[in-house]
This record gives C-alpha cells, structure tokens and sequence, in this order.
C-alpha cells in the first residue's frame, strides 16, 4: 500500500542526510589530509586527541551550521508549498453548484502549473459534459410537449370515464415535463452566474396554498398558511415554487381526509409543511432524494421524482431539505442573507 508523506518532511530529511553525508566526507577528507590511517584511531596513545581535534574543528562547527540550516531549510519550504495549501483551500470553498470555476496558477510553484493546468483542463471537460447534458433533457423535454398535446385532443374523442384517467396521465406527464425544463432553466442560470431575484417567502407560500386549494378540496382536505415571519431569499422564484408544491402535493396524500396541511414560513429562512401522516424519518428521506426512490404513500402514477427534484432544486440554492419526523414536518432550510 502507498504511504502518502509530506513533502515538507522527505524534503527536511533529504537536506539532513545531505548534511551528514558532507560531514561524513569532510571528516574523511581531513583524516586523509593529516595522514591518518584507521590504527590511528585505535591508537590508545594518540586516539583521544585525534577525536578531540575532529571534534572541535569538524563535527562542533557542522553541526552548528547544518542544524540552523535544517530549521531555515524547514521553513523555506513551508513558505514555497504555501500556494498549493492555498489553491486547496479555494477550491474547498468552491460552492458545489459552482460551474466555470478553475484554479489560478499564477500565484503556484512553477513545478506545479502543469498539474493545475491538467486539473483545469479536467474542470473544463466536465462542465462540458453537464452543460450538454442539460441541453440534452431540455431538448427532450421540449419535444415531449407536442406529442402531449396530441395525446389531450385525442382523449377528447373517447368516452368520458378512459378519457378522465387519460387526461390525469397527460396533466401528470406535463408538470413532470415542466419540472424537468425548470431544473434545465437553474441550472443554466447557475452556470450563467445569472444574479438570483429576492423571493419573499411569506408571498410565495401563500399563492402556491391559493393555486392547490381547489384541489385539496376535491381531495377532502384542507390546506393553512402559518406565518412566523417574512423571510426572504435570493433565488428563482418558480424553482421554489415547484418545491414547495412537491410537498403539499406528498402531504395531502398522507393527510387523511378532514385532515389539515399547514404551510409554515420561518422561522429564520424557512418553509415546511406539516402533515398528519406519520412522519418521514431521516434515513427515508435521505432514500427519496435519490431518482426513483419511493414513499409508502407515493402517488401510483408517479415517476419517483418529487423529492429527487426538491432536492436538487435546494441544492441550486446553497440549501438543503430537511425532514422533522416528530413534528411530521418537511423543511426547506435557505442559507441565511449574508
């Protein structure tokens, strides 16, 4: 197995070693100079003075410079692996949304500019990739619209009851469809560092409660907007929208009927809704924000993407989605306004 050693240490050595060596040498050099031969060290008479003037004039003064010279040595390189350290720490703090984003190696050792260089290079390829990506579901998306389309004027033409289940399917595909394109629309925005709108918490609660009241009145329940305070975050306001819609729509489902799904703003930069399920535990959360990952009470003609997509929507906002089992509550927790 590879051991992983400090640069600063091999090289710290390396100059000891270096050290010893010339000592080592310098003392062989000055025995030969003097015509001293190895009986001479073992020379009971004359051994004692020979060590005693190496010593004094070989190993003390080597000795004393190689030592300050380790320690000046040590901190040289300290301060010459500084810029890598630095670069480090950059790109630590790079946001993980973060697109365009590329080493600077002009402040690097020049030993090091070809690896960051390569690293950049690597950079440039994966942004690539995910830009092309997102183009690609965008692209899809669009041209799923007008088959769609097709498909709801050809469920006029069937008798009521297969055209209403047809109709649910095509409505389910739509917003499915819409969902996607919005998250192709983020993240383009976030590549395109495209400054993010305020977006006032409070506001938006209230008319995403306003657009599904219909339907938790067709379904039996009953939908509340609890304010505890008016918050307000920088983002696009659909793509919070959509998550807080995602959501209401899961809570309603596990809120049986007469039930009530209460929307809460804050406190702090805050959404969640509470249902009267039975609360969604940590570890099924972490499971439903992967695709396809499944609820108990998931809709049947769902693609298992509600919670993957309100993840993913958080995430472009330097957020998370949180879940508070004992309360039955799912939070969108914002980064507080810097």
């Amino acid at each position: 197995m590879m051991r992983h050693g400090s640069v600063s240490r091999r090289l710290t050595i390396g100059l000891a070693l270096v050290g010893l060596v010339g000592t080592a040498l310098l003392f062989l050099f000055v025995a030969l100079e003097y015509g001293l031969t190895w009986s001479a060290f073992l020379d009971p008479d004359r051994a004692p003075s020979i060590w005693f003037e190496m010593r004094e004039h070989v190993v003390i003064p080597v000795f004393v410079v190689i030592v300050p010279m380790t320690l000046a040595a040590r901190w040289v390189i300290r301060r010459a692996l500084a810029p890598l350290q630095t670069a480090a720490a950059q790109v630590d703090a790079a946001p993980g949304m973060a697109r365009g984003f590329r080493i600077d190696p002009s402040g690097l050792p020049i030993e090091a500019v070809p690896f960051a260089h390569a690293v950049n290079g690597l950079l440039e390829r994966l942004d690539r990739a995910a830009a092309d990506q997102e183009g690609f579901a965008a692209d899809v998306a669009h041209e799923l619209r007008t088959p769609l389309t097709v498909m709801a004027l050809e469920a006029e033409r069937l008798d009521p009851a297969p055209a209403a289940a047809m109709k649910r399917d095509i409505a389910h595909m739509r917003r499915l469809i819409d969902q996607l394109m919005l998250l192709a629309q983020l993240d383009a925005d976030v590549a395109a560092r495209t400054p993010a709108a305020p977006v006032p918490l409070a506001s938006l609660a209230g008319d995403v409660a306003s657009r599904l009241a219909p339907l938790a009145i067709t379904a039996g329940r009953a939908i509340a907007v609890e304010a505890l305070g008016e918050p307000i975050v920088a983002g696009r306001r659909e793509a919070i929208a959509a998550a807080l819609r995602n959501l209401i729509e899961n809570a309603l489902r596990v809120t049986p009927e007469g039930g009530t799904v209460t929307i809460i703003v804050g406190p702090g930069v805050t959404l969640a809704v509470r249902d009267e399920g039975t609360g969604l535990s940590t570890e099924h959360l972490a499971l439903l924000k992967h695709r396809h990952g499944r609820g108990d009470h998931a809709s049947a003609d769902g693609a298992g993407l509600g919670l993957a997509i309100v993840n993913r929507i958080m995430i472009a906002h330097g957020g998370t989605l949180d879940t508070l089992p004992d309360h039955r509550e799912l939070q969108l927790l914002f980064p507080a306004a810097s």
